[in-house]
């Protein structure tokens, strides 16, 4: 689909940040023996971004007061704010803020039905009200890592997650190009196929293809033993069938948890003003993956940090930060 932008498009992750959004673990009983590690991770992320107060302003999310102590404990060089969430995943839940500065808010159902969290559906109303920002709901199920965007009008999504009968199943596929022309400005849909194997939201975008450029796409190239190299190759061809440019980037390849294979992606990185943030997971391809997401960002410091206790949640930096541009 493509035509004139009905309303100007969230900025491209690389345009400037005001702040960022970035959910801080609050819940023992969802995180058990992973929090602690958790947290330390998180805010290992948060002070890459803030690198020595030369990045954007970091907003430390807590869902309650034990959280917020513990978060200013963590990162004394960040503001943290209270605002009750289920989880941390802010990327979903989070407000998405236009070119204008307004906010738009969809619905959220829990990633298909499957996490219903009391505060999951609110946090994003909350955290614009905060930041005094005008926001406009729409009455559809949206989650924010299931789209990317080059701020031109492009966005690059996975027919797994956003034609999936579990989110809006009234709605076509062509009724949901018009809504996100409508209500973000997209105006450029490429339709890449499935996620990652064992992504619980249903093929997340930001775990399988994002702009680097106005055009450009990076997407990993797995190898024999990655269990995603065929997802991959499908996504690298729907982009190039869509017009855009591919740039090909490592993959971790297999990486297990308790012996059952995990949606780990160097993908999910966050692109700062002064840093651009990758997870990390022990595997061999790392230090080429940091290299390589750094000469797309010449002007940031690449960060590699590992992820692992983050991605026992369902997902990594990428996904528990929603950014602030301006």
């Amino acid at each position: 689909m493509s035509g004139r932008s009905i309303v100007k498009p969230p900025p491209p992750e690389w345009a400037h940040h005001k702040a960022v959004w970035i959910g801080f673990p609050s819940h023992p009983e969802l995180w058990a023996d992973d929090l602690a590690p958790a947290r330390a991770e998180v805010a290992a992320f948060a002070r890459a971004v803030d690198a020595g107060g030369k990045g954007e302003r970091v907003l430390l999310v807590a869902a309650d007061e034990e959280a917020a102590a513990a978060a200013r404990a963590a990162a004394p060089f960040a503001d943290v704010v209270v605002e009750p969430f289920g989880d941390i995943w802010l990327r979903d839940t989070g407000p998405i803020i236009l070119g204008d500065g307004s906010a738009r808010l969809f619905a959220f159902n829990g990633w298909g039905g499957k996490y219903d969290l009391p505060g999951d559906d609110s946090v994003g109303a909350g955290l614009a009200g905060q930041r005094g920002k005008r926001a406009v709901r729409c009455d559809w199920v949206l989650e924010g890592g299931a789209i990317d965007g080059d701020g031109a009008g492009r966005v690059v999504t996975t027919r797994q997650c956003l034609l999936n009968p579990n989110r809006n199943p009234y709605l076509s596929q062509a009724e949901i190009e018009a809504r996100l022309a409508t209500d973000l400005g997209l105006t450029e849909i490429a339709w890449l196929g499935d996620g990652l194997v064992n992504d619980h939201t249903d093929g997340h975008v930001d775990n399988l293809a994002r702009f680097v450029g106005e055009g450009r796409v990076a997407i990993p190239v797995g190898g024999d033993n990655d269990p995603n190299w065929q997802v991959y190759q499908h996504a690298a061809n729907d982009a190039r069938a869509a017009g855009l440019q591919v740039v090909p980037l490592p993959s971790p390849g297999r990486v297990l948890r308790d012996e059952e294979i995990v949606p780990a992606s160097y993908m999910n990185f966050y692109i700062g003003n002064a840093a651009v943030v990758v997870p990390l997971y022990g595997s061999g391809e790392d230090a080429a993956a940091v290299t390589a997401i750094g000469a797309l960002f010449p002007d940031r410091q690449a960060v590699g940090l590992r992820a692992d206790h983050i991605l026992t949640g369902g997902g990594s930096f990428h996904c528990i930060s929603q950014q602030i541009p301006g």
